[in-house]
């Protein structure tokens, strides 16, 4: 019997669907005061995944912070120009050049059927090639009028349902979608 695969985004946005700023910086995230550290379900959606699934900007977004590595899973990072992970994160991370639906058989023969998709550009692909099962969107209330789209353009409209909706601080709110049979 084989494992049903499953591919999950866990991913904020402003109000009006950015997840970077125009000069892709990303504290806007921090806006809303968390003085308890609420993690708003990341501990209990992460203990769920088998592996985490990003593309080269996202990856080298996260190692510029320059905070201890925050990932508990393996990471496979999705690059066509990137040729080796650096040497600090060897044991970390893994380099995979394919597309979705290759990298998808690629890690289920390995193992991995409980994917974390991040990262937009690699969310955008997942989707496009149908390969997203479930979106857990966080809403900051912020506009940013620009920067990098969580949803650009898509070559199929798709339909998700959503299931569980959460508040937290007072002001962020966070939807559960899960993709609807077709």
């Amino acid at each position: 019997m084989t494992n049903p695969s499953r591919n999950s985004v866990f991913i904020a946005c402003s109000i009006d669907g950015y997840i970077a700023d125009s000069n892709g910086d990303l504290q806007w995230l921090n806006s809303i005061p968390n003085p308890d550290g609420i993690d708003m379900g990341y501990a209990e959606f992460i203990s769920k995944q088998d592996a985490i699934v990003m593309g080269r900007n996202t990856f080298e977004t996260v190692i510029g912070f320059e905070v201890e590595w925050p990932y508990p899973l393996t990471v496979f990072v999705l690059s066509n120009s990137l040729q080796k992970i650096p040497m600090e994160y060897a044991d970390k991370a893994e380099l995979l050049k394919g597309e979705p639906a290759q990298i998808q058989a690629q890690l289920n023969q390995r193992g991995y059927h409980r994917l974390y998709i991040d990262g937009g550009s690699t969310i955008r692909q997942f989707l496009n090639a149908g390969g997203i099962d479930e979106l857990i969107i966080t809403t900051i209330p912020v506009l940013l009028g620009g920067g990098i789209r969580l949803f650009d353009e898509l070559n199929q409209r798709q339909w998700f349902k959503c299931i569980e909706t959460k508040r937290f601080l007072g002001s962020i709110v966070q939807n559960r979608f899960v993709k609807e049979s077709e």
